[in-house]
């Protein structure tokens, strides 16, 4: 089989699937060096920078670049100025499944090499995948899957039932079966970084219990980026939704609440957060349970806090009241409504002449 020196594989990859890393994989095997070239308008519902970002990832041996180009299908001098600015450097070789590849190698003076042109191999195109993400989920791979992901937050004040709630919904969709059988739930990390500090005191104090933690401000940035961390690593693995056990923003309320003043550097990572649905659990109509030492009376402001943030900030929220089934029953409705209008991706929109 042919081998050659510099390799290229173009296309938009919006988003890349299992079809276009078989490309990349074939055109590497048989080159001593790869460029991968995402192509892009400036009005795609993905990010050029995600994708090339993506693709690094996937294929960390091969170059990728990217170039916006807002050329129509038919203006060729247009698009090779566009692509020899990305790509200047001699090609021999382009690795292709679609017809314009072969016109492209002819202007490039390069050879024309297709790689399953009828895409029998991995019957799936960017077209179906922006269709229907959920349908094609197999077909993509762990960072793309963790950026189309609808993430759900539950959140709350103490004890008004928001991490029965997010197991709850997550048990709910796994039942769901298919692809959706993978939904995760992530806990609360702060309790797990209250017992590591339990820990730490018990190691000095062997008595001490949960209420004798005391936390710092400084506690709070380290909280909400481990759970932003379990979070993306949850939604690379999972299924089309991922349900939160709070988030980082929940964080910055939590911090008011023990600080009595804000916190930039969690409200920073909050910021950077990608969640889509903030189902907040109401105080009234539950028992309270004191576990760490917050007062039953604190929840009406807490409750308050989360809601009025919530708005102010534009988060998209629900709020979950009366009994627990009534509660998961209005949950369940606004995840579905999240997915049906969510879960699917603009069409690349036609390029300008």
């Amino acid at each position: 089989m042919k081998r050659y020196g510099h390799g290229l594989v173009p296309g938009r990859f919006c988003p890349p699937h299992a079809g276009h890393h078989h490309l990349v994989r074939t055109a590497a095997a048989r080159c001593e060096r790869l460029t991968v070239l995402v192509r892009a308008t400036s009005v795609e519902s993905l990010p050029l920078e995600d994708r090339v970002a993506w693709m690094r990832e996937i294929h960390p041996d091969a170059l990728v670049v990217g170039a916006v180009d807002d050329i129509s299908a038919d203006g060729w001098d247009a698009r090779m100025a566009v692509l020899r600015a990305a790509v200047p450097e001699p090609v021999d070789a382009v690795f292709t499944s679609e017809p314009y590849g072969e016109e492209l190698a002819r202007r490039l003076g390069a050879e024309t090499v297709f790689v399953d042109p009828g895409h029998t191999r991995f019957p799936v195109s960017g077209a179906t995948v922006r269709a229907d993400p959920a349908g094609c989920w197999d077909h993509l791979e762990p960072p793309v899957r963790a950026a189309l992901t609808r993430r759900v937050v539950v959140l709350g004040a103490e004890s008004t039932g928001a991490t029965t709630m997010a197991r709850a919904l997550a048990d709910h969709y796994r039942r769901r079966g298919g692809v959706w059988a993978r939904t995760r739930y992530v806990p609360e990390y702060a309790r797990a970084y209250r017992e590591l500090k339990l820990a730490e005191l018990r190691a000095d104090r062997p008595g001490a219990t949960s209420a004798d933690v005391t936390f710092h401000s400084s506690d709070f940035p380290v909280i909400a980026q481990r759970q932003a961390e379990l979070e993306e690593e949850a939604a690379r693995a999972g299924s089309p939704v991922l349900f939160c056990d709070t988030d980082a923003f929940a964080a910055t309320i939590w911090h008011e609440r023990y600080m009595g003043t804000t916190s930039p550097a969690t409200g920073e990572i909050a910021a950077r957060g990608r969640h889509h649905l903030w189902l907040l659990t109401d105080h009234r109509g539950v028992a309270f349970e004191d576990r760490v030492g917050d007062g039953e009376q604190l929840r009406p402001w807490m409750t308050a806090r989360f809601l009025t943030q919530l708005a102010h900030s534009g988060r998209r929220t629900a709020v979950l009241s009366g009994p627990h089934e009534e509660r998961l029953a209005a949950a369940v409705a606004a995840v579905d409504a999240l997915l049906a209008e969510d879960l699917h991706l603009a069409d690349r929109l036609p390029t300008r002449r």
